[in-house]
């Protein structure tokens, strides 16, 4: 298979998730705005949305949204303990928490990353939404857990990891939320984590 991506984009999680997985997969850089990748294809031929992630499973299909991805990644290895099994509430809490964090963590990050200069009260108001939303996940983490779900590193926690650390890159501070700063610290320790980010250039 071979995963599309973006250095430091949301496709980090599906990079860390394939590695934490075991999976063999091949990885291909892609220029978003101009829409080519690495090889200089046309991006749009694999995903027309544009956008990354785009899995290009073995079978020949691809597989778009990350959310979508992580969750296929998790259900085809199950041994790797990345989701928890079908039919409980731990499965439904999983998605849950991948559903919140698509819709709502990470598009409140989406003025940042518009490629316009984001000052005065668009800015402030852009911080507030992001700090209202980690305020969500950290009393969600105010039991002590480890990760998300409890103990157990899911795909939920590599997606969080990913979305939350780029307020790290935009001068956000995390010290509000400091059991989300934590979580976010562990996952980065992760040997999956560290090796997707040296692969994208992301580690000095």
């Amino acid at each position: 298979m071979k995963l599309y991506y973006k250095p430091g984009a949301c496709s980090l999680a599906s990079h860390i998730a394939l590695i934490e997985a075991g999976e063999k997969f091949e990885l291909e850089q892609v220029d978003t705005a101009e829409g080519k990748t690495a090889s200089g294809g046309d991006f749009r031929a694999i995903n027309p949305k544009g956008y990354v992630p785009a899995l290009v499973l073995d079978e020949g299909e691809t597989v778009t949204e990350g959310a979508a991805i992580l969750q296929l990644i998790a259900e085809r290895n199950p041994d790797a303990g990345l989701v928890p099994a079908a039919g409980g509430l731990g499965r439904t809490r999983v998605q849950e928490q991948l559903n919140f964090i698509a819709s709502e963590l990470h598009k409140a990050f989406g003025p940042f990353f518009s490629g316009k200069p984001l000052e005065g009260e668009a800015r402030d108001a852009a911080v507030e939404r992001v700090n209202g939303r980690m305020q969500l996940v950290e009393a969600m983490l105010a039991d002590g857990r480890a990760y998300l779900n409890g103990a157990q590193f899911s795909v939920a926690d590599a997606y969080l990891f990913v979305v939350t650390n780029w307020a790290n890159f935009l001068g956000l501070s995390l010290d509000g939320v400091p059991n989300l700063k934590a979580l976010v610290a562990r996952v980065a320790e992760r040997p999956a984590a560290r090796a997707a980010m040296q692969a994208e250039g992301l580690l000095g």
